[in-house]
């Protein structure tokens, strides 16, 4: 599927000059795996090259704040994207809404726990719970929402094992350091050690979009454009589907 994602790209790219710049593309760690497929597809179709810097959304604000030699900003949420707006570091107009993505609470493989709903993190059985740092990750901030909005937040707190990413957390819990964890629902299905318990429902879902931009301090403005151009075609949106994204919807 992915290889037919890719020749789909050369067939609608074909007019895009092959370049010799290299764009270097910070990106949500969430976005790890799509990213590499969505890279491989655009230089085939003479798009260029991509230096990826994957990392938590937050750092990556962080370094682009600092001066960091950025092209390409991808955040696992739209605060973290606020916070290099309101520095005046995102390029006018090309702020744009990428993807979606859900929640997922996954165990261990090996867990006997028993996980049919949430409630059941607040039982004894659930000792640790991982997720992302809800001070500053954007999948923590995400799922302290939910955990909120269902009225555990309280109950649970005191079980929480922060982590630096969420593939952090998803660590955690494969590895035997949580019992549980709250993750993006598109990292479950590549991580070994973990099993999917079940899939945060819409209605008490946050609303999980990763907007994208270029840099206003980018030396390569017009290449980075195009690669947000290829982005959002239809062929990036297949690629999208088959890593488990969903297209943007408009706000509930």
């Amino acid at each position: 599927m992915l290889r037919a994602a890719a020749l789909l790209a050369v067939v609608s790219l074909g007019t895009v000059s092959v370049s010799n710049e290299t764009l270097t593309v910070s990106a949500a760690i969430s976005l790890t795996d799509v990213m590499d497929a969505l890279g491989r597809a655009y230089s085939t179709a003479g798009g260029g090259r991509l230096k990826f810097n994957f990392g938590a959304s937050n750092v990556l604000a962080r370094q682009i704040l600092s001066g960091a030699p950025v092209d390409v900003f991808m955040s696992a949420d739209e605060a973290q994207m606020d916070l290099v707006a309101d520095a005046g570091m995102v390029e006018v107009g090309s702020r744009t809404g990428l993807v979606q993505n859900q929640l997922a609470v996954v165990t261990r493989s090996d867990s006997t726990a028993p996980l049919p709903s949430a409630a059941a993190l607040a039982g004894p059985e659930i000792r640790r719970i991982a997720i992302g740092d809800p001070a500053a990750v954007p999948a923590g901030v995400y799922a302290k929402e939910y955990l909120q909005r269902i009225g555990l937040w309280s109950a649970v707190q005191q079980k929480l094992v922060p982590a630096a990413s969420v593939r952090g957390a998803l660590a955690a819990v494969a590895n035997a350091a949580a019992d549980a964890g709250i993750v993006y629902a598109t990292d479950v299905r590549r991580t070994r050690g973990v099993r999917l318990a079940f899939v945060v429902g819409e209605a008490d879902a946050p609303r999980i979009v990763y907007p994208a931009c270029v840099v206003r301090t980018s030396t390569r403005k017009a290449a980075a454009r195009k690669f947000l151009e290829f982005l959002a075609s239809a062929n990036a949106a297949q690629i999208f589907r088959e890593h488990g994204f969903l297209p943007v919807a408009r706000s509930r």
